[in-house]
């Protein structure tokens, strides 16, 4: 039975479990029934709970009968999709050894596809007696299913009918990272109902307006079950970007209207369909059970020293790598094969096409620190369901040695934040010379050309959801997080920004000509550089979130992107550069640059002085040169070749230009112009700090 009426008409019927299997975890619909599997090293006894389906009202608790290999199991006959359930643990309360077993707290399941009910903050979560004077060492017997959600039994059918997936070459690939919701809470034209939902997100005024702009991927801000702090659900607030997981393979229900699973099944078939991948953020890095003093609501209770990094000589305490309380242990074969099981799902079942892993250090630590050879890595890396797939690491965590930009192996891009810093200095701080801009632009060898890695191992953004919009790094040169209620504390102190003359919104149109030219600039470096281009979503067309650099719980038009405000000339200009991008390969190489000369006797790339000679070593060192030239020679792919000017000065530079014809393809002082225009004369006049990016032909 496979059907919700099966779970109702059980509701009054007596339960036996029978013995089952120990694999797959999870609740699965077979041979007439349900498998229950579930793993705990460490605990005495597994009771699965069961609950009416209309009020969710517990009506039989049974011991899991079959014990294999750590994984308690049963089978339940007659059971189906639609059943409710949940689980409760017995074993040792000692946290002086690891273990917080507590068969009063109810416990999701870590392998539930979906839920039923809301989550609501309740005392009765806490696994010991708040308050009380032997603090998190305590032990709290009230009963917290009443607050609780119940995990729910899916039938994981869906007719994808000739869904594939697109396999976009990491090269040829255009990244855009938005949020679920933000994207289309205000969106006029998708139905009201649907706006902020998966579904929402498969509307055809979404789809057109994704290709129109031309990315090739779409990078979803968290959509696997997270929680609300308890203090933000005190402060009637939510946690907007969802870095707080607590369920591995269930999509948060905030975004479906009735079907999650389907739903966004649904949205990936409509994106595939119109070419364009999809990749989760995701977070396993942490769960939102927190540290010692946090609820216990699955991975604590069903086996807490498993689960977790526990401090060695005190393990009471959590090893805190992730800033959020508790870190995940890979490097136990158990965690491990949750988070790989979990991906292997998303890939396999639900069809996305990639990762990017938040603070991805802490997955690969071992007992001795971040391990380029870790458990998690090695595992993915052979792995044959996640070869096809992207895999993008942010490189760092909080912990001692946590910062490992370059450090990941072969296979995985990362998050350079060596390039957003230096471009971002770069034209608005003056600050790194043009060596550096240089290093950025040519792919950030100095950080990944070692173990065969490609230039797209670099993910290059200059924004991300986690600091300035575009529009609001040249719009403020402070932040303004008042509204997250702070003080205005939280957020970085280090954005590189500016503010051009006025804090915030101007009608002055010269201060808004030296913005939107910023703007320009920092769109082409990011689009114009080797490796793989992340935007943004709304950056492309200006959107703002009132200096807002930390809104992570700003569930409202601060992040919601404001369509009615969009910046035709800005979103003009961000097309122009996607499509320039995709139509030329020689815009988006495979290979590093070397400097050395191909089968016509040229070379890849020669960096230019102003007078369109080679540059020498002392005008590299000279750090208040600010001038670059690349010429990149014909691409055998398309036989085009390229030269991009980058002026980073106050005064006009008249660049003696390599013999041509050469057309001018864009330039940032002038970004309405979307026509190529052919230079008759023998020198370019590049504005003060701007760019341009000229062509030359094949056969030119």
């Amino acid at each position: 039975m496979r059907t919700l009426e099966a779970a109702e008409r059980m509701s009054d019927a007596s339960f036996t479990l029978e013995t089952g299997r120990a694999w797959p975890l999870g609740a699965y619909p077979i041979d007439g029934g349900v498998n229950f599997a579930v793993f705990s090293a460490h605990a005495s006894g597994v009771e699965l709970c069961l609950f009416d389906p209309d009020d969710h009202r517990e009506i039989a608790r049974l011991p899991l009968p079959g014990l294999t290999d750590q994984v308690w199991h049963g089978w339940l006959p007659d059971a189906g999709a639609g059943l409710l359930y949940g689980y409760r643990v017995h074993g040792a309360y000692a946290p002086d050894q690891g273990h917080r077993f507590n068969p009063h707290k109810l416990l999701l399941d870590p392998y539930a596809r979906d839920y039923a009910g809301a989550f609501e903050w309740h005392d009765t979560h806490y696994g010991y007696t708040l308050g009380a004077a032997g603090g998190a060492d305590t032990f709290d017997s009230h009963d917290n299913a009443a607050f609780m959600p119940k995990c729910r039994v899916v039938d994981e059918y869906f007719n994808w009918e000739d869904d594939r997936p697109p396999l976009i070459p990491l090269a040829e690939s255009v990244i855009y990272e938005m949020h679920v919701k933000g994207f289309t809470a205000r969106h006029p034209d998708v139905p009201e109902h649907l706006r902020g939902t998966y579904a929402g997100l498969a509307q055809p005024a979404v789809i057109d307006y994704l290709v129109d702009l031309g990315v090739t991927a779409v990078e979803l801000l968290p959509v696997h079950a997270f929680l609300d702090e308890p203090n933000l659900a005190a402060e009637g607030r939510r946690n907007y970007w969802g870095y707080n997981s607590i369920g591995f393979f269930a999509p948060m229900a905030r975004y479906s209207l009735d079907d999650g699973p389907a739903e966004f099944k649904g949205m990936v078939k409509a994106l595939h369909a119109a070419g364009i991948e999809v990749i989760l953020d995701v977070v396993y890095n942490h769960t939102a059970e927190g540290d010692e003093f946090g609820p216990t609501l699955s991975f604590r209770g069903l086996d807490n020293a498993a689960y977790y990094h526990l401090q060695p000589d005190d393990p009471r305490h959590y090893l805190n790598h992730s800033g959020c309380g508790n870190t995940l242990d890979a490097s136990q074969p158990n965690v491990l094969a949750l988070i790989m099981d979990s991906l292997r799902y998303w890939v396999d079942v639900m069809h996305v096409d990639g990762f990017r892993f938040d603070l991805a250090t802490c997955l690969a630590r071992t007992g001795q620190g971040f391990d380029g050879r870790a458990p998690f890595l090695d595992a993915v890396r052979q792995d044959p369901v996640l070869a096809r797939t992207k895999l993008i690491a942010e490189p760092w965590d909080v912990g001692l040695g946590g910062y490992q930009v370059g450090a990941f192996p072969p296979g995985w891009s990362e998050w350079n934040d060596r390039f957003r810093d230096d471009v971002r200095a770069f034209w608005l701080h003056d600050d790194p010379s043009a060596a550096a801009l240089a290093s950025r632009l040519a792919g950030s060898s100095d950080l990944f050309a070692h173990d065969g890695r490609a230039p797209q191992a670099s993910v290059n953004a200059v924004t991300t959801h986690d600091g300035f919009t575009l529009h609001d790094m040249v719009a403020y040169a402070d932040k303004h997080n008042e509204a997250n209620g702070h003080d205005n504390t939280d957020g970085s102190d280090n954005e590189i920004s500016v503010n051009l003359g006025v804090e915030g919104e101007t009608e002055d149109p010269a201060i808004n000509a030296a913005r939107l030219r910023a703007r320009c600039n920092l769109l082409a470096t990011t689009l114009l550089s080797l490796g793989v281009p992340m935007l943004l979503a709304g950056d492309e067309m200006g959107d703002s979130q009132g200096g807002n650099n930390n809104a992570y719980n700003q569930d409202n038009e601060t992040t919601w992107i404001d369509w009615a405000a969009a910046d035709a000339t800005l979103l003009a200009f961000a097309r122009r550069l996607i499509a320039l991008r995709r139509a030329y390969p020689g815009l988006r190489r495979v290979a590093w640059l070397k400097g050395e000369r191909n089968g016509n006797g040229e070379k890849d790339v020669t960096w230019l002085n102003r007078h369109g000679r080679p540059k020498q070593p002392e005008q590299w060192e000279n750090a208040s040169n600010r001038f670059l030239g690349m010429l990149l020679a014909p691409y055998e792919q398309d036989g085009s070749g390229w030269l991009l000017l980058v002026n980073g000065e106050d005064e006009r530079i008249d660049f003696i230009l390599p013999d041509g014809p050469w057309r001018r393809v864009v330039d940032t002082d002038d970004p309405a112009c979307l026509e190529d225009t052919h230079i008759d004369a023998p020198q370019y006049a590049l504005q003060p700090r701007s760019l341009a990016l000229l062509r030359r032909d094949a056969g030119d």
